[in-house]
């Protein structure tokens, strides 16, 4: 049987990182719950992708990692938004909403 979940459009996967982080600071795994329940289990990220993401969202200086601690009592990076993170979601958000609005005009042609 197939699965239903649908694979994330390339660059879809910071944006979803960043609004997750905006709702509360989270670690890694617990950025991967969120969007897979936020979603209704529609989307699914791999370690594979979310880590290279993150790294990524630090080293531009949209989030921070701090040192915390898991449910588990595992040692983690919580990763907190940042001023530059916050900016960079607004944008991304707008640049989402005109991308979605034309895919939806031609999908909705004739």
């Amino acid at each position: 049987m197939a699965d239903d979940r649908t694979d994330l459009l390339q660059g879809t996967l910071e944006l979803l990182i960043l609004k997750t982080l905006a709702l509360a600071p989270e670690h890694g795994w617990g950025i991967a719950q969120r969007i897979q329940q936020n979603s209704r289990e529609a989307l699914s990220v791999n370690q594979g992708s979310l880590y290279p993401a993150l790294q990524r969202l630090e080293r531009d200086g949209a989030i921070v990692g701090k040192p915390g601690l898991a449910a588990n009592n595992r040692r983690v990076n919580v990763y907190h938004l940042t001023p530059t993170g916050r900016r960079l979601l607004a944008r991304q958000v707008e640049n989402w909403n005109r991308f979605t609005g034309a895919v939806g005009l031609i999908l909705s042609m004739g």
